[in-house]
Formats: structure tokens, sequence, C-alpha cells
């Protein structure tokens, strides 16, 4: 296979990276209001930090949100994530009803994509084919927002969300040097050379590591997360100046 995935005449998996921007806003009205800007402003990616939601735990409150938001994504990428307090996230919620909330709005087909922590399930195969099934990409996921392991380590939790299944493989840790970050971009490199057929998202977070939220097209991330009004997590460029960034990048390398 070629490890790229076209959606809504976007590509992941080849040239520029596409760069998704959080909405971590906490009331209906507002996470809708940022939405359909972010629509108008056509991003390339929206990605919906549903453990930001208030009404979070009340399944219908946010199929409503995903089923009013359905008309205006026509042309932009929309990832649903719920991202445990463990991993980073704002909260902190069964990883049963993690799973309903996940299977629900599949269900919708309103989400492209959608987030699954990979080691917070039991039986994480099992799962991510749930959702598969329901004609939407999952993204297994791990955050370590402490520190950045090895990069043989880093390669191993790649290569396991790898055999998942999965249809993109995301890894984002904290680095404590400018060594780690150096050790996330060759465990990416490395996985792009060995699994070809699987699209990578891969971040050293903070300001240390904020060089490998711009060289996803030399070492092989598919997507980068820039920020509008407010940041998910330590280290994201405004969602303008990132595009800037990476279109000159992009020419260049061109």
């Amino acid at each position: 296979m070629s490890g790229i995935i076209e959606k809504k005449g976007k590509l992941l998996g080849h040239g520029k990276p596409v760069i998704c921007v959080p909405v971590t806003e906490q009331k209906r009205e507002e996470i809708l209001r940022e939405i359909r800007l972010l629509a108008e402003k056509k991003v390339d990616m929206i990605e919906w930090r549903v453990d930001w939601y208030e009404n979070v735990s009340e399944l219908e409150c946010v199929i409503n949100i995903l089923e009013e938001i359905r008309p205006i994504l026509k042309e932009t990428l929309f990832l649903l994530t719920f991202r445990s307090k463990v991993q980073g996230g704002n909260r902190q919620l069964a990883v049963e009803t993690i799973v309903k909330l996940n299977e629900a709005a599949a269900k919708t087909g309103v989400p492209d994509f959608i987030d699954m922590e990979y080691f917070e399930y039991e039986k994480p195969k099992k799962e991510i084919q749930r959702i598969k099934n329901c004609g939407v990409f999952v993204i297994t996921s791990h955050h370590d927002f402490e520190r950045t392991p090895e990069s043989e380590i880093l390669q191993i939790q790649m290569e396991k969300m790898y055999q998942s299944g999965a249809d993109i493989v995301k890894l984002a840790v904290m680095p404590n040097s400018r060594k780690d970050v150096l050790n996330l971009l060759y465990a990416t490199e490395n996985f792009v050379e060995i699994h070809p057929d699987t699209p990578i998202i891969t971040m050293s977070m903070g300001k240390e590591g904020m060089i490998s939220r711009l060289c996803g097209e030399v070492f092989g991330s598919c997507v980068t997360f820039g920020s509008h009004r407010k940041s998910s997590a330590p280290g994201q460029m405004q969602m303008d100046d990132l595009e800037i960034v990476l279109e000159k990048i992009h020419k260049s390398i061109c």
C-alpha cells in the first residue's frame, strides 16, 4: 500500500503536513462558534477536543453538536478526540464510557478520524476495528507529558500501535534535552522506512521540541497541530504562522 490517506481533497502521508487546529472550548455555543469560524477560514483539519466539553458525559449533547456541524465540514477534515487526564487531557472518564462515546460519534458519519489512546484500552485491536467498521479512520495515540523514552522504546511503542491495525499512528512526548528531540525524529524516520504503508504523526512538545512540528515533510510526520485562540499542548504555533513556515519549507524542498 502507498501509506497515503486521501479525504476531502487532502492528502495525509505525502508532501506538506496537514495543519490540524484544536477546539478546546467548554460550552456548546462556544464550540459551535469556533468550529464555524475555523471552517470559514478553510483550515485543513479541525480537532474537537471533546474532553473539554462540559457535557461530554451526556451522549445526546455530543451527538447534537456533531449533527449541527455536519453541513459545514464538507471540505474540512474533522478529528474527534477524547484525551484522558492521564495523557494530558482535561478530564478522566471510564474506558467503557469513552468506547461508547467514540462508537456513537463514529456512527453519525461526521468525524473523518477518531483518536484512540492505544495503551488505555484492555483490548485495543477490538475497539479500533469496531470504529473502523463504522467507516471512520482511526488514529492510535500515546502521549507522555513528562519525558521522552530512549529511541528503542519509542520504536517499540510505535510498533505496538502499528500492529493494532490503526490507519495512523501518533506519538507525542516531552523533551528534557535536545537529544530527546533528535531521538523522536530518528524514531519517526525509522518507522516511515519500515512501515511505508501507514502514516505517522509525531511531535516533541514544548519550546525545545517546536522544531519537530515544522519538519514533518522531511522526517515523515503527516499532521502538525497549530493553535487558533487556545493551544491544546505545549509548543503549538499559531496556525497562520505555522502555515507560512510549512509552505516555505515545502517550496524549498520542491
